[in-house]
C-alpha cells in the first residue's frame, strides 16, 4: 500500500488545510516511509506474544472514598469578585434578540 499525492490532497481538503506542492510531496514521502516501516513490523512473528493494553504492568493508585466537609457558602464566595444574594455574580453572556 502506498499513499499518492492525490490522497494527501484529499486528506488536506477534508482537514481544511492548504499546502504548497512541495509540502504535499514531502507529506507523501513521509507517509510512504511510515507505511514501509509498518510493513516491516508485520513481518515479525507475534504468535507467542500475549495481547496487552500497556507495555508496563500498572495499577491505578486509588485513595479511599472518604467523606469530607466542603466549603460553606460564605467561604466559597470569599474570593469571588462579585456575589449577589449568596451566588456568584457574572456578566451576562447571552442577549435576547
Amino acid at each position: 500500500m502506498s499513499i499518492s499525492i492525490h490522497k494527501v490532497e484529499k486528506i488536506a481538503r477534508l482537514a481544511k488545510l492548504s499546502f504548497s506542492q512541495k509540502e504535499k510531496e514531502n507529506f507523501t514521502d513521509q507517509f510512504n516511509q511510515i507505511l514501509t516501516f509498518m510493513e516491516k513490523l508485520n513481518e515479525l512473528d507475534t504468535e507467542t506474544v500475549e495481547p496487552t493494553t500497556h507495555v508496563l504492568d500498572l495499577q491505578n493508585a486509588m485513595r479511599g472514598d472518604t467523606s469530607k466537609t466542603g466549603l460553606s457558602q460564605d467561604e466559597a464566595l470569599d474570593n469571588a469578585p462579585r456575589s449577589k444574594s449568596g451566588f456568584f455574580s457574572v456578566p451576562k453572556v447571552l442577549d435576547k434578540q
